[in-house]
């Protein structure tokens, strides 16, 4: 009999940070943060006031953001500062003549870590901007914490350095069901899209891609492509618009290829689809940070859940057909007759796809 999993699911933003801002008050030892983004708006103001007030009541406060997501600094956490919490800003920004040099590989890691026993990871910043986006978060109260707890802490001590043990830093870890996948910037070490190659190629019956940015590289392509001629049901659910406009001129320069395949190509039109998701045959799952991208597999910290639990797949999958309610299908004809301006664009950017 599969063990109970005590668990919560969050697309909605708000209700998202209602529960976060709930745990944080009731934390009793540490809360620790992992973003991306920390903004400088209403949101970002009132997790920092939370938290300073229990860095008054002598709760241990660490926060880890990158330096290229965060539109705050020391000064936005002055007081929470001076009552004992800490924030470190990842990889801080440095003049650099090469693009592909650290200024380039950012943390784009999410997670949020209370008392030993609660969990939160997914694809939502700390951020007003993203307040009506869909996300994917999976709150855990599980063993497993404890973790993440260390994962947080081998990034938070080497934030400014170099990662110098590539294989010990992306080496997967396993806690009672779950797989914790972890990637740092490699062209050789990239779990979570290898990760994702072993589940397509094993695959019988259907994939689900879900992703703000889908741009896989000749590989993954390839796999997704051979499942479908093998009659896998493959279904892709994008932003018909999501928050970078010329990456979507650039996917959108390869989607023929898979509608050509009979691979299902959904666009999801209310606002930007944020949301990381990934569900094999209805029995594993992939949620985490990673987006389906050169730039997440290549140059990225990441961080995702690999599990196979019965319950969150079920709620996973009701997620799954509340968006596609909000998406139209790819029109391929449409396509076919896109401009050649665009033809021309989506050939410039084709050198530079890594960046996006």
């Amino acid at each position: 009999m599969e063990p109970s999993v005590n668990f919560s699911f969050f697309d909605d933003p708000l209700m998202l940070y209602n529960a976060m801002w709930e745990d944080i008050k009731n934390a009793k030892k540490y809360i620790y943060i992992e973003t991306y983004k920390f903004g400088n708006d209403p949101i970002g103001e009132r997790f920092r006031d939370v938290l300073t007030k229990k860095a008054k009541e002598g709760i241990d406060i660490k926060i880890l953001v990158d330096s290229w997501g965060a539109t705050v600094n020391e000064e936005f956490f002055a007081e929470m500062l001076r009552f004992g919490g800490q924030v470190v800003f990842f990889q801080k920004l440095k003049i650099h003549l090469d693009l592909f040099s650290k200024n380039h590989l950012r943390n784009h890691r999410k997670i949020f870590i209370v008392d030993d026993k609660i969990v939160y990871v997914g694809s939502a910043n700390i951020s007003n901007h993203s307040i009506n986006w869909r996300e994917s978060v999976l709150r855990l109260e599980h063993s497993i914490t404890q973790k993440f707890k260390h994962i947080f802490f081998e990034h938070f001590n080497l934030a400014d350095k170099i990662f110098p043990n590539k294989r010990k830093y992306t080496k997967s870890v396993l806690s009672d069901g779950f797989e914790i996948i972890k990637d740092i910037p490699s062209n050789i070490f990239q779990p979570t899209r290898n990760k994702f190659l072993q589940l397509i190629k094993k695959a019988q019956s259907e994939i689900i891609i879900e992703t703000p940015y889908f741009l896989p590289g000749s590989i993954l392509r390839k796999s997704i492509i051979d499942a479908a001629q093998r009659g896998v049901n493959v279904n892709i659910i994008t932003p018909q618009h999501s928050d970078v406009g010329l990456f979507d001129i650039l996917r959108n320069k390869y989607l023929g290829i898979f509608i050509k395949e009979n691979i299902n190509i959904f666009y999801y039109r209310p606002h930007n689809l944020h949301a990381k998701l990934f569900i094999a045959d209805r029995e594993t799952f992939v949620l985490g940070s990673s987006n389906f991208d050169y730039r997440s597999f290549r140059f990225m910290h990441e961080i995702n859940m690999v599990g196979n639990n019965k319950s969150i797949i079920e709620v996973l999958l009701k997620h799954i057909e509340e968006t596609k309610t909000e998406c139209i299908p790819f029109n391929y004809e449409l396509w076919l007759k896109r401009p050649k301006t665009l033809k021309f664009i989506e050939w410039l950017l084709v050198p530079i796809r890594h960046l996006f």
